[in-house]
């Protein structure tokens, strides 16, 4: 029962996050373009630290053409209250992944 009510309260939180927590897929209406979404460089997520898949499916949604990918359900909001901050992680992890050009 409170499993239950765990997951009913989880699911209510998720329906009442802005348009963050959407599928990634572009074709779906959440998508405000037809430009390609940058794929996710990390294997953790970016506001817990804990690795992408440990606590279950992961949360896989479209940020502005970034595909950004939750551990748990609690995670979505917290990038809400500041994204630019969660953004900057993934800015640094691509251009650390990135061949140098010079």
């Amino acid at each position: 029962m409170k499993r239950t009510l765990l997951i009913i309260t989880a699911l209510a939180l998720l329906a009442g996050t802005p348009a963050l927590v959407r599928s990634a897929d572009t074709n779906s209406p959440s998508s405000s373009s037809n430009a390609p979404v940058k794929p996710y460089p990390l294997n953790y997520c970016i506001v817990s630290g804990d690795k992408i898949g440990e606590m279950g499916k992961p949360i896989v949604t479209n940020y502005h053409g970034q595909e950004i990918k939750f551990c748990c359900p609690d995670c979505p909001p917290e990038f809400n209250k500041n994204p630019d901050k969660y953004l900057k992680k993934i800015q640094d992890a691509q251009k650390k992944a990135a061949p140098d050009k010079n």
